[in-house]
């Protein structure tokens, strides 16, 4: 069952579901601060590693199209339900308290929806190379934190959204993604009542410190993240300087720097993103054989993909049996924060068996690491997350990544998020979407993120690479599909009859 929502959550899905829009009552406060952990992913946002998260969506032409105009009218429909869109960041002078959503006073919907075009007839790989250019510039910070670009020009008439939205503006408690409300279940639009928008006045520097001293003084949230913001500021400073002396010490003594694995080392500012599209069927197909989950399938799947790439970049398997991946799954518990989709998102870890060469021994031992967690009965069905409203995957993605940079201490090698969504078409302005491809972000040292989603019959996946770590990222996307062939070829497989013993040479 879903958790029970306040009742500001309920009259706000009660308004999404009945067309009608927010009141101001969602307009910015004072005390509308940036929580720590958000702050958090502005602080450890580099060059190299931006904190956004991104979605491509590619749709059928409709009957009158998908065009730049109409995505504009859209996104202006709906952006009220999503308040935060429409304000930026204040900072506090001398940053003695973490900033402040206010409303941007200069909100130029222009800006942030832009327009751009493949040489017709424009393929995917064209695509996803224009994404892969576009993906690693970071979010301008004196403006709302989201991007989303209308690319036309691709081939048969089809067009591509890319969205993209940092991580410390959709936590799924208070925001969710823009794109969850983008799409309809029917072709036919629906009509919304005017949205009389206006920005409030931004506050004055005076006013933003009188705020900053109340709220450390009458809330005792924001006095412990200005203690935890000192301390975390101390403490990475530290970590800094010792880092650095012990490089320093190991260079005197002559030791050479340990050796980089193909998913490990710096970043660069360069991306490669590589797509695979597959169909839900098959999944099922092999869930339906051996048992498990299709989710257990899908990472027996990225597992099987990774030991054949390894294999082509003549890695030794017998030194690598196995490759600890992050898995944020959704759970029941009410000790974790709770968001506006009825679940919680915890981190979950595995360690993919790569260096076994048996599929079905593989996909076992995926299967037996996550059924200790189905028998906790924290776990939420596939089927409840792809029936939320919307099209929530954009927003189960992005909370992901919050929970994979949250762990990345626990020492992880890869992040892998899988998100169901539901397995009948949606539409934008009319306009079919045919597929959907997770862009996650890539952390400092991690210069591979894997996304899944499934929709509307097909799972895609959605690989970003270093493009400097990885030039090879395209292979890796061959060995996906080709691993998936191998599970599927185990469902034909005649079994050996009982009682017969195992053959000996």
């Amino acid at each position: 069952m879903p958790l029970p929502e306040s009742h500001e959550r309920q009259g706000r899905a009660h308004r999404v579901r009945a067309g009608r829009r927010p009141t101001r009552a969602w307009g910015c406060r004072m005390t509308d601060r940036l929580r720590s952990r958000d702050l958090a992913f502005l602080t450890a946002e580099t060059v190299t590693a931006p904190r956004h998260n991104a979605t491509v969506e590619i749709f059928e032409p409709g009957p009158s199209g998908l065009d730049h105009e109409t995505v504009l009218a859209l996104i202006a429909d709906r952006i009220a339900f999503v308040p935060r869109y429409r304000q930026r960041l204040a900072g506090v002078p001398g940053g003695v308290a973490a900033p402040v959503w206010v409303d941007d006073d200069h909100f130029d919907l222009g800006y942030h929806v832009r327009r751009s075009a493949l040489p017709r007839p424009g393929s995917d790989e064209q695509l996803f190379e224009l994404v892969a250019r576009i993906v690693p510039r970071r979010l301008d910070r004196s403006r709302p934190l989201w991007e989303v670009y209308f690319v036309e020009g691709l081939r048969d008439d089809r067009v591509a959204l890319l969205y993209k939205s940092h991580q410390a503006l959709v936590d799924g408690v208070h925001t969710v993604d823009l794109g969850q409300l983008l799409l309809d279940r029917s072709p036919d639009r629906k009509a919304l009542e005017p949205d009389d928008w206006t920005p409030r006045r931004a506050p004055s520097s005076g006013r933003l410190l009188a705020g900053a001293v109340r709220d450390v003084v009458t809330d005792a949230t924001a006095l412990t993240d200005t203690v935890g913001r000192a301390t975390g500021t101390a403490r990475d400073a530290a970590e800094k300087v010792g880092g650095g002396a012990l490089k320093v010490a190991g260079a005197l003594a002559g030791r050479r720097p340990p050796r980089r694995g193909p998913m490990f080392g710096p970043l660069s500012q360069h991306r490669r993103v590589v797509t695979v599209e597959t169909r839900l069927a098959d999944y099922r197909r092999v869930r339906e054989k051996h048992g498990g989950t299709v989710n257990d399938v899908v990472l027996a799947t990225v597992t099987g993909g990774l030991r054949a790439w390894l294999m082509t970049r003549s890695e030794s398997m017998g030194g690598l049996r196995e490759v600890r991946a992050v898995v944020p799954v959704s759970v029941i518990d009410d000790e974790l924060e709770a968001t506006s989709l009825g679940s919680q998102i915890a981190a979950h870890v595995v360690d993919l068996p790569v260096g076994e060469p048996s599929p079905l021994v593989r996909l076992h031992q995926v299967s037996y690491s996550f059924q200790a967690h189905a028998e906790t009965g924290r776990s939420v069905a596939a089927n409840r997350l792809a029936g939320i409203a919307g099209f929530a995957p954009t927003t189960f993605h992005a909370i992901g990544s919050r929970v994979a940079a949250e762990e990345a201490r626990r020492g992880y090698v890869l992040s892998v998020t899988n998100v169901p969504g539901p397995q009948s078409p949606l539409y934008a302005a009319g306009a079919r979407m045919v597929a959907s491809y997770p862009v996650p972000p890539l952390l400092e040292g991690h210069p591979l993120a894997i996304g899944v989603t499934s929709y509307d019959g097909g799972v895609f996946y959605g690989i970003t690479a270093d493009r400097d770590q990885l030039p090879d990222a395209e292979v890796f996307g061959t060995c996906i599909s080709e691993a998936l062939d191998e599970l599927l070829a185990t469902t034909t497989a005649p079994r050996a009859p009982r009682g017969r013993g195992r053959a000996t040479d």
